[in-house]
């Protein structure tokens, strides 16, 4: 069991080492031929620019390898071209740390753009492929940040009763928003539907009141702007007041015909750079793309504004927008919206809420008394979640986040966007990851923006990309050193003109594969072109590379290599040289053909200051004992010699059973031995169970218990004790048993006594009546009556016996 594990892993440890030499081994495989690529293959791919780094065969690519791999094969560190990014930061301004301004006249001295909830505001990255750079980004709530709110309501004849409750909302929503903010605007718009069939009767008479009975209503409208943006609560009272309620057709509205309007017409609407708010108030489901069809609509919308005299004029010539069209444009214009439906439609807006980021729902009452109560919670829920969003990132750009939010809490991932339960006040931040991989938009730079959702802050990132080495601006274009001006001779290698090919651009690439110049590849006129190794380029021979960075064919026919030399120790040369075209070079003071044996006797030298303590020979810096009773690595350990357990004894005693003379100074006198405890003395080892001499010990310890160990030096010259780790202790009497014996002895020999007289007893007596009964039928008895016998019995008579009763 314990080899078939070691086994396995020694099975992953070889997977997991070669798995990791091909994941490190980007810039091998890039095949670079020149500095730029090379350096766009990752992070840790460097360039040496020495013109005479290359050994005859290698390949040009093999310039580009990891820094320290160049730094090993003998590039000089200023030689090695290996850029890094960097980032800077253009605009800083801090957080703006605003308190809530009551006085009238010194909150107009505050412009919205002076405040700041975002840090930095601009910065530039320089990116090199696969090299992150990072930046941390700083949010924080301001106090008394201004608000504009904007109220869409659905004027159907359903919400008859709901306009009635809008036109004090006004003054009433002035008053609760100012404990937000002394700075707030609010609008109103209403809506219907399209003005066209099935949608609406399109009869004279409907379209000039589309109610039945008595009611009176407007005629159908798609959106109007009613009140632009203002802070004039009164004013939206009066103008809400003078609104009538109009009618359709069909259940569900033309809601986002008029979302799209009030999101794209930020000029009509009077949207400043703020916190935007946009208060959708329906009691009916809503038409998405697609079902302007129904009324002969095909055109998709345009997203664009179409407002005249305030009214939306183009309801009957574009279709509604699509659910993401909507999503793009509110967050295009950093607009927070807010549905206040009827109970009816909650799980509908749910799920619209779930695809529109920063929007809210809430649950309107049948006459919309609840409104005010409504837009304050929601606006509460909206703010106190930051989540960050980023433009469009060019092709080859990664972007990471990684949140630092209230409490301690940190997020990464989709998660790492956002912060929750954030309070005026309150500062989190960002720790923001961008990563290009190669040289994106051919090294143009770019320009990429990072917002939190709802907010019109953001930060500006310009992105600049190395896609070349410092070297390539002090190339020689058709320098004569590649081969009479053929290429351009930069960062020590030669990047040839077109159709020209070869190390220094000496052939033409319609010549590369004749016969003749495969001749000149093959060593010895044999058949294999570069040792099969290698590819015959312009009659030179470029070796093939290996998975392995550090492994490398070379020579004039690609037939040396560094990795087939001799091995020690699964080493190559032993670890102590280098391995060159398949012939180990020792370093100094080693020699042999893996470089295993050291010249070096001072390992052989004994205490006594003689080699092999004068009992062998010194062979590779190893002694070889002569004398077969001496082991060791220097020949000084004689595990059969007389003496070797009363040596021993001591340090075995404290170290398995902490007694002894040595038990307080056990760790720093006693360690030069492994020991191993085992359970009786049969599991000790036998000395004929061994390649190595091994000495059974006995001793008493200071308890005066004997104690049994073995001693041996092991073939790695290892001291090994084996030890029986419970000793074995003379016991005194035990008195219960004696004393239990004793009294049982005299019960026992009392009641064999008493036994013993009892039979004897019956013994007796059976022979005693054997000898009566005898006696007794020899007996023979006198028949004749004894003169003195007198009979016992006496015989009376009554005297009235017999007589006759006298008669009276």
């Amino acid at each position: 069991m314990d080899l078939k594990l070691i086994l396995i892993t020694t099975l992953l440890g070889i997977f997991c080492y070669c798995f990791a030499q091909k994941e490190g081994n980007e810039c091998i495989n890039a095949n670079a031929k020149h500095c730029g690529d090379c350096i766009q293959a990752g992070a840790k791919c460097g360039w040496c620019r020495d013109p005479s780094f290359l050994k005859q065969g290698e390949a040009l690519s093999t310039r580009c390898d990891e820094f320290q791999s160049l730094l090993k094969r003998g590039c000089p560190l200023d030689m090695i071209e290996d850029p890094h990014g960097d980032h800077r930061v253009l605009k800083n301004k801090t957080v703006t740390n605003r308190k809530k301004v009551t006085d009238s006249s010194r909150r107009k001295q505050v412009k919205p753009e002076d405040i700041t909830q975002i840090q930095p505001q601009k910065l530039v990255l320089t990116l090199r492929s696969g090299e992150p750079q990072s930046f941390k980004l700083k949010f924080k709530r301001a106090e008394d940040y201004p608000i504009d709110l904007y109220y869409l309501m659905d004027l159907s004849f359903s919400m008859a009763d709901d306009l009635e409750n809008v036109k004090n909302l006004g003054t009433s929503l002035m008053l609760e928003m100012s404990k937000i903010t002394s700075d707030f605007k609010i609008g109103f718009g209403s809506f219907v539907e399209k003005t066209v069939m099935p949608y609406i009767s399109t009869t004279p008479a409907k379209l000039r009141n589309p109610c039945t009975g008595d009611q009176n209503c407007t005629s159908p409208f798609s959106y109007k702007n009613v009140l632009k943006l203002t802070e004039d609560g009164k004013l939206f009272n009066t103008l809400v007041g003078q609104q009538h309620i109009s009618g359709n057709l069909d259940s569900p509205e033309g809601g986002f015909d008029a979302i799209m309007q009030v999101a794209v017409c930020g000029e009509q609407i009077g949207w400043r750079n703020v916190t935007r708010l946009l208060v959708f108030s329906t009691d009916a489901g809503f038409h998405f793309a697609g079902d302007g069809k129904l009324g002969g609509i095909v055109l998709p919308n345009d997203g664009k504004c179409h407002l005249e005299n305030d009214v939306y004029t183009m309801s009957h010539y574009y279709d509604y927008p699509s659910i993401a069209h909507l999503v793009q444009k509110l967050s295009d214009n950093n607009i927070q919206t807010i549905f206040a439906v009827t109970e009816e439609f909650q799980p509908v807006y749910q799920e619209l809420k779930n695809l529109i980021p920063k929007s809210a729902v809430g649950t309107l009452s049948a006459n919309s008394s609840n409104v005010i109560n409504l837009i304050i919670d929601a606006y509460n829920s909206l703010s106190s979640e930051v989540i960050l969003e980023n433009s469009k990132l060019p092709e080859g750009v990664t972007i990471a986040y990684t949140s630092h939010c209230k409490n301690g809490v940190v997020s990464e991932g989709e998660n790492g966007r956002k912060c929750s339960n954030i309070s005026i006040g309150d500062e989190v931040s960002f720790n923001i990851s961008i990563t290009s991989k190669g040289c994106p938009k051919k090294g143009k730079p770019e320009t990429i923006k990072i917002k939190p959702l709802g907010f019109t802050e953001e930060v500006e990132i310009t992105l600049n990309f190395i896609c070349e080495c410092d070297c390539h601006k002090d190339g020689e274009k058709d320098s004569p050193v590649c081969h009479f001006g053929n290429g351009t001779y930069e960062c020590g290698a030669c990047k040839c003109n077109e159709g020209r090919v070869g190390k220094w651009c000496e052939c033409s690439s319609n010549d590369v594969a004749t016969e003749d110049m495969d001749r000149t590849c093959r060593k010895d006129n044999s058949t294999d072109i570069c040792s099969n190794v290698g590819e015959c380029v312009c009659g030179t021979c470029e070796c093939k590379k290996r998975d392995n960075p550090n492994e490398r064919y070379s020579g004039l026919y690609c037939e040396c290599d560094n990795f087939n030399c001799d091995r020690s120790g699964n080493l190559l040369c032993g670890g102590h040289g280098t391995c060159d075209c398949r012939v180990c070079k020792c370093d100094p003071m080693w020699s042999g053909s893996a470089c295993e044996c050291s010249l070096d006797n001072r390992t052989c030298m004994a205490s006594n200051k003689q080699l092999c303590n004068g009992r062998g020979n010194c062979e590779c810096g190893v002694c070889k004992c002569t004398d077969p009773k001496f082991q060791g690595p220097t020949c000084e350990s004689c595990p059969t010699c007389p003496g070797v357990c009363t040596e021993h004894k001591d340090c075995v005693e404290c170290r398995a059973f902490g007694t002894g003379e040595l038990k307080d100074k056990c760790q720093e006198m006693c360690s030069e031995f492994t020991m191993v405890k085992v359970k009786d003395r049969d599991k000790l080892p036998q000395p004929n169970g061994g390649s190595y001499p091994i000495v059974h010990c006995k001793e008493r310890d200071a308890n005066d218990c004997w104690f049994y160990y073995t001693y041996a030096v092991n073939n790695n010259t290892e001291k090994e004790v084996h030890v029986v780790d419970t000793p074995e202790c003379p016991t005194g009497p035990d008195i219960i048993p004696i004393v239990a014996g004793v009294v049982a002895g005299i019960v026992l020999i009392g009641l064999a006594l008493l036994l013993i007289w009892k039979l004897l007893m019956i013994i007796h007596d059976r022979r005693e009546f054997a000898k009566f009964e005898k006696e007794k039928m020899n007996a023979k008895w006198d028949t004749q009556e004894n003169p003195i016998y007198k009979s016992p019995i006496n015989q009376f008579q009554n005297p009235n016996y017999g007589r006759k009763a006298p008669v009276l």
